[in-house]
């Protein structure tokens, strides 16, 4: 198969899993698999469609970034979202990163632990969308700083392969109380510095397997990509208040069977 169909297909993958609750990762692994893209430059491909991904956000939520650097407002009895919010979010898992990277990578990037982690992310969601407290957050700038804190704390689930961060994130947000938007909005807006850290070191290291002959593949997945993710946070905001994350929870289980029959037998 064309190596730019690949990376089409890819995209897509990429595009439409980054930020639902489904593993973007234990995709990119089965389809990769089951497509023969494997070895150092799949794995440098993946870090630059990733990319993609992440300005998807940034274009979709630039005015939100952007009034978070008004300082002005922190502290005020007004709700509001402010910077401290996403600090608070990103700190417990961006601490996790950078003191396990190199034993994620070297130990933890194994299919017997993303169909684990596929299967364990799923149960939390279950759980999440059955004990989920009153919601008394309902829009992100309703959320407190405890709650911001609370949902960094879940996100750091995401950095074993399969777990999915915008499962964690969501579940931990409903468990926190805020509605189904509000929990994932807030795991797209603490998703983007995270990514940058992570995908900006798995860059570094990857740099030299970049060559320009591969500017078309890359180009075609990190477009695609963007594109895709694009159209699906916009989508996903607005069916998830109405289907919830059981159906999400229940497609992970059966990822997980494929994975198993597909990668690991």
């Amino acid at each position: 198969m064309h190596e730019h169909f690949i990376a089409f297909i890819l995209g897509i993958v990429e595009g439409f899993t980054e930020f639902l609750p489904v593993s973007s990762t234990g995709h990119l692994i089965l389809v990769g698999s089951l497509l023969g893209f494997k070895g150092d430059k799949a794995n440098t491909f993946e870090v630059i469609i990733q990319l993609g991904s992440m300005l998807a956000i940034l274009v979709l939520y630039w005015k939100r970034y952007l009034s978070l650097l008004n300082f002005s407002s922190i502290g005020k009895p007004e709700k509001k979202l402010d910077a401290i919010h996403i600090i608070l979010g990103v700190i417990p898992a961006a601490i996790a990163g950078l003191l396990l990277h190199d034993f994620i990578k070297n130990q933890l990037f194994s299919p017997n632990v993303v169909v684990f982690s596929l299967i364990a992310g799923a149960i939390l969601m279950l759980f999440a969308e059955k004990k989920h407290r009153k919601f008394t957050s309902n829009t992100v700038d309703e959320l407190s700083y405890k709650q911001a804190f609370t949902i960094g704390l879940f996100q750091c689930l995401a950095v074993i392969p399969g777990f999915s961060r915008a499962g964690s994130t969501i579940s931990g947000g409903l468990l926190v109380g805020a509605n189904h938007k509000t929990a994932a909005e807030f795991s797209f807006l603490v998703a983007l510095p995270i990514m940058v850290g992570a995908t900006g070191l798995d860059f570094i290291k990857s740099f030299h397997f970049l060559h320009t002959s591969d500017i078309p593949l890359f180009a075609i997945g990190f477009i695609t990509a963007f594109v895709v993710a694009m159209l699906v946070v916009v989508l996903f905001l607005k069916i998830l208040a109405k289907v919830g994350l059981s159906i999400f929870a229940y497609y992970r289980i059966a990822l997980a069977a494929l994975f198993f029959i597909f990668v690991i037998l």
